[in-house]
């Protein structure tokens, strides 16, 4: 980014709120640290255990009037690596710590039904677990519980209860681990002397395995005395963005008990384009053509990127013994379905976000995040995914008929 960049970034940077979720509930959010005493950290000492910091979400009852929660927990610590990893210019994330949410600390689960839906969310590479609000509490909002995980060493950093950190590694170190999980190189990269042959994904995916256990033992007991009976985990799923996705895909494909994944602008797993997905899943991506106009406008993106993304998606859409839902929205960049639109000002002049206009994106990708999981977690009528989407002209939408293996064009 050159200075004329970082100089127009630090002028467009805007208050805002994130819009009122349009689902009945209000939200509650909470937050565990947990530790997974039979798992090395591998990016630590031989003999530290991984670690989480989990933030839940959840349907709640609560006076409107009362406080909300921040949007970024430690934000004075998290925002300043978010820049230093990103190589932003100092104080240009510093207004995120003024933000607040729609959710309600610590405040009772919603009486309206006896247990929900839980949700596992996973963060893109150098971000944090609420990087994904506008998502998280649109869901919520129509009852589900929504679990978002930071793990250490790929979140920009993760705080602990003790004010211990653990800080991101540096991007392109990070890539080099990630790559190998989709564009597997003969030269297998190492990692604290450990030869990381199917990449870093694997190791992440058992973050996700260990939150599902974490989640059934909060459903008995909860220390806090809120969540304890009031998830419904025999209808989970998981979703998540860039690497999130990844991870998603690949916890799915080793994990039965989640019922239905949805992967964000992310290409898959070699072990999972090779085995294939048994659950219902959806892509919410762009196109090929949007991906090198990113390139054009602020880099990345190589035809190897791109062929990657694109054809490693589209082979586990065809594969699947589930239904299955292709969403591609032209115009989209890689930030689109984050929070980021709402950062700056101006995201899509700087380069940032695509063409498309921000809040209609997040539109779009609310729209179709609870129509699949309304469909596939709560068996509930979902129009949306049933054909051309009259309401989002803009979407090339493609639907797995799981009755015929056939999918097509709709």
């Amino acid at each position: 980014m050159d200075q004329t960049t970082n100089d127009r970034a630090k002028n467009m940077i805007p208050e805002f709120h994130f819009p009122h979720p349009s689902g009945p509930y209000q939200i509650g959010t909470v937050t565990y640290h947990w530790v997974d005493a039979d798992r090395p950290e591998i990016f630590a000492s031989p003999d530290a255990r991984r670690e989480l910091m989990v933030q839940i979400w959840y349907p709640a009852e609560g006076d409107p009037s009362t406080p909300r929660a921040p949007y970024i927990q430690d934000a004075d610590v998290v925002t300043p690596e978010m820049e230093r990893l990103f190589h932003l210019p100092d104080s240009s994330l510093a207004h995120l710590q003024q933000i607040t949410t729609n959710a309600i600390p610590a405040a009772a689960v919603a009486a309206d039904e006896p247990s929900y839906p839980a949700l596992i969310f996973l963060e893109g590479l150098g971000g944090f677990r609420q990087m994904n609000t506008f998502q998280v509490e649109e869901l919520v909002s129509h009852g589900y519980i929504v679990a978002a995980i930071d793990q250490p060493y790929a979140a920009a950093t993760v705080v602990f209860p003790d004010r211990r950190r653990t800080d991101g590694l540096p991007i392109e170190r990070m890539l080099t681990l990630i790559h190998q999980s989709y564009m597997p190189a003969e030269r297998v990269p190492v990692l604290n002397g450990r030869p990381l042959k199917d990449g870093i994904t694997p190791y992440f995916a058992k973050d996700v395995i260990f939150t599902l256990d974490q989640l059934a033992t909060l459903n008995r007991v909860d220390p806090n005395g809120i969540l304890a009976g009031r998830l419904d985990l025999q209808h989970a799923g998981a979703f998540g963005i860039s690497l999130g996705g990844i991870v998603a895909s690949e916890a799915c494909r080793l994990e039965p008990r989640l019922r239905a994944c949805l992967m964000m602008d992310a290409p898959m797993p070699a072990a999972v384009v090779q085995a294939g997905l048994k659950q219902p899943s959806m892509w919410i991506t762009r196109d090929a053509e949007t991906m090198r106009l990113e390139r054009e406008r602020i880099g990345g993106w190589s035809e190897e990127d791109i062929s990657a993304h694109q054809t490693s998606m589209r082979a586990v859409f065809e594969s699947l013994t589930a239904d299955g839902y292709l969403i591609r929205v032209p115009g989209m960049f890689h930030l689109n379905p984050t929070d980021v639109p709402y950062w700056l000002a101006f995201a899509s002049q700087l380069g940032y976000t695509g063409p498309i206009d921000g809040k209609r994106a997040h539109t779009i990708i609310n729209a179709y995040s609870l129509a699949f999981f309304d469909r596939h977690l709560r068996g509930r009528p979902a129009p949306l995914l049933d054909g051309p989407p009259q309401q989002y002209p803009e979407v090339i939408f493609e639907k797995h008929r799981r009755c015929s293996g056939e999918s097509g064009l709709d």
